[in-house]
């Protein structure tokens, strides 16, 4: 869990279905005269404030390939005789059935009707409207174009707002992990863009409390980003000077505030931040628009509190599991920063390895528990400078035991993780290792990672009983274990992610 500076760029699905800056109308016909007709009657022709980007084509291939490139064309003007007496037809069933557009609206435009009735062709075939050619004047071509452009635009709002829900959605079961905070904040936006019709271009903000009522002095950090911003998301972010002026007005007003072509929604929260909403691209706001905005900043503000509290008490809870390792650590003289390391290694190659989000965050917190059972074990065997004895070592071994016994029973699925791990770590892929002996893949995934990362740790740091190895031996240690003491597909990991692995070391380095 990082702090609470969200970058969000990952998200692209957000931008699967974003209202346009122009109606793409794609006119299929082999016949020139029909393009110049349909485009001396359409050419400057604007739809809610919006122009028509006419593109021709003159046959269904040619029309695929366009279809295939360009995912966001919202009317089709079809002809049905072209390359072959049904070619406009099964260009529908292509549509519909092959690459599952079913957002374009397709219009049949007909100079042979009785090449494929209408009664039987609107029934059999996914299509929109059924038009002969002879009856299309150019007043009836426009009223055509405006009710199928009028259903795709209600079809793109309802499929944000689907997907806004869907977010939400996801976010509600996991809503104490930060990745859930982007999803929920990227949801709120893809809201606010379908339910009032607005461009797709928005930023979420958080202003910290110090920044006072200026942005241009205080960190802003962004919660998440659709349309033109969602591209601008890096950790170098530079928010114009246009825009913060613009959230100025608002911070110094600290209330919503409506303008020609954008609005700023502004809260503030329980720990004295602040949080503003940006859009552009905006229609004039009704006032009961405005109520039900003003009440939507209410609701979001307290999601938001409760998310921050889930955050908080992951962070304590963090916290006392690396306490406690750590105490277990001192206690064979080996430094803190030895369970921070293979926190951080567990973490990298769960991830490589590919355990979920939930789980590598569930194995960063345990696997620093991993050696808890030394509590158990005498100082003067713990910390003995030479050799051990056969009967020390049996003691030694009893750690892993000892570790499970105090972990395990436990309702939090975080100490029962943390149980397994503690009494796994030592047991070698062949089945020679303790305290259970097992084999292979009967050893927990849990516990051949932290296995891996442990034994690198250990060998790359100085202990009472050894010094520091190089890396290219502890490389030939892993080598010459691969597949007897470590999961060989664990030992690849690492060799993999050796840089990562060795950044990890330099970063917690004693």
């Amino acid at each position: 869990m990082q702090d609470d500076t969200i970058i969000f760029a990952e998200e692209n699905d957000i931008e699967n279905y974003e209202i346009q800056d122009v109606w793409k109308v794609l006119i299929v016909d082999d016949e020139p005269e029909v393009h110049s007709v349909t485009r001396l009657v359409l050419e400057n022709f604007v739809f809610e404030e919006k122009k028509i980007e006419l593109i021709s084509v003159y046959s269904a291939e040619e029309a695929k390939k366009i279809l295939k490139e360009q995912d966001d064309i919202a009317l089709i003007l079809l002809d049905v005789v072209m390359e072959r007496a049904d070619a406009g037809l099964q260009l529908v069933r292509w549509i519909r059935e092959e690459i599952a557009n079913k957002m374009v609206r397709i219009i049949l435009r007909t100079g042979q009707p009785g090449a494929a009735p209408e009664a039987r062709v609107i029934v059999e075939y996914d299509i929109n409207d059924y038009k002969e050619k002879t009856e299309l004047t150019a007043q009836k071509l426009l009223t055509t174009v405006i009710a199928a452009l009028r259903s795709y635009r209600d079809l793109l709002i309802i499929e944000m707002n689907k997907n806004g829900l869907e977010k939400i959605i996801q976010a509600s079961p996991e809503i104490f992990r930060m990745q859930s905070m982007q999803n929920f904040a990227a949801g709120v936006l893809m809201q606010l863009t379908a339910m009032l019709k607005l461009s797709e271009n928005s930023l979420y903000l958080k202003v910290s409390s110090f920044a006072a009522t200026c942005t241009k002095t205080g960190a802003i950090d962004i919660l998440a980003a659709t349309g033109a911003f969602s591209g601008k998301i890096d950790a170098d972010i530079n928010i114009s000077d246009d825009i913060k002026n613009k959230l100025d007005i608002v911070l110094n007003a600290q209330k919503s505030m409506f303008f020609t072509g954008y609005f700023v929604l502004y809260w503030r929260s329980i720990a004295d931040n602040f949080y503003l909403i940006y859009m552009e691209g905006t229609p004039k706001i009704s006032d009961l628009d405005k109520r039900l905005l003003d009440i939507f900043c209410l609701n979001i503000s307290a999601a938001f509190e409760n998310l921050k509290l889930h955050v908080e008490m992951y962070d304590v809870q963090r916290e006392v599991f690396f306490r406690l390792a750590e105490v277990a650590e001192s206690r064979s003289k080996e430094t803190g920063n030895h369970v921070r390391r293979v926190a951080e290694y567990v973490s990298l190659l769960g991830k490589a390895y590919g355990l979920s989000a939930q789980e590598v965050d569930m194995i960063h917190l345990a696997a620093p528990m991993h050696d808890i059972g030394k509590l158990g074990i005498p100082d003067e065997i713990l910390n003995k400078p030479g050799k051990l004895t056969d009967a020390e070592f049996e003691i030694i071994k009893k750690h892993t035991q000892i570790g499970y016994d105090m972990l395990d029973g436990s309702e939090l699925e975080m100490l029962k993780v943390a149980a397994i791990i503690a009494q796994q770590h030592h047991e070698r892929y062949d089945g020679t290792g303790y305290g259970r002996g097992l084999t292979g893949k009967d050893i927990h995934i849990y516990a051949r990672i932290t296995a891996v990362a442990d034994v690198f740790d250990a060998l790359g740091s100085n202990r009472v009983y050894k010094k520091a190895w190089p890396l290219d031996k502890i490389i030939h240690y892993f080598e010459q274990g691969r597949g007897s003491q470590f999961d060989p597909e664990i030992v690849d990991l690492l060799f993999g992610h050796l840089e990562q692995v060795l950044k990890i070391r330099n970063t917690f380095a004693e």
